[in-house]
């Protein structure tokens, strides 16, 4: 596996792998009909603009020449973060390379990155009942901040998201 800054194109394959990590991973929590109309072509629009504006970094996890995951971080975006706070964007690997470590080797560059930068914790949100995901930032040193809980509403569907938070200092 190569982990490496992402590039204009690799965009196409950033948004193959988001939209069919979500439609994996939240099949049992988003309306079938939402997930199926996710478009890969929006979320490239996305991607492509998140680079050229350079807001965040973006690294994406290859198999070959295929791009099988990626993650996105920056400067937290919550609202009551201290400036020594990042945040984990997004993190998504397809769900044909899961167990396999990428997510793992994706955390662990952009955990490298953020330290680099001066940052001293990160933080990033999780829907309530997205157990893999909740497993995989246990897992790597993420806790739940209680008081964080909050109401979305994504495809129609009034969820609840809660902030995990990781330090970067020992």
């Amino acid at each position: 596996m190569d982990i490496h800054r992402a590039v204009l194109e690799d965009c196409s394959a950033i948004a193959r792998a988001q939209v069919r990590s979500w439609q994996a991973a939240y099949e049992d929590l988003l309306p079938t009909d939402f997930l199926a109309t996710l478009s890969v072509d929006k979320r490239e629009a996305m991607w492509r603009e998140f680079i050229a504006r350079g807001s965040t970094e973006l690294l994406v996890a290859r198999d070959g020449d295929s791009i099988v995951g990626f993650v996105a971080f920056g400067r937290c975006r919550d609202e009551d973060a201290v400036a020594s706070r990042a945040e984990i964007w997004a993190i998504y690997v397809m769900p044909s390379h899961w167990s396999q470590g990428i997510g793992s080797g994706l955390w662990r560059h952009a955990r490298g990155r953020l330290q680099e930068q001066g940052y001293e914790s990160v933080s990033l949100w999780v829907l309530v009942g997205n157990a893999r995901a909740v497993h995989f930032y246990e897992e790597n040193g993420f806790r739940v901040e209680e008081s964080s809980l909050k109401e979305v509403v994504i495809g129609g569907s009034t969820l609840q998201e809660v902030r995990y938070a990781n330090q970067l200092r020992d």
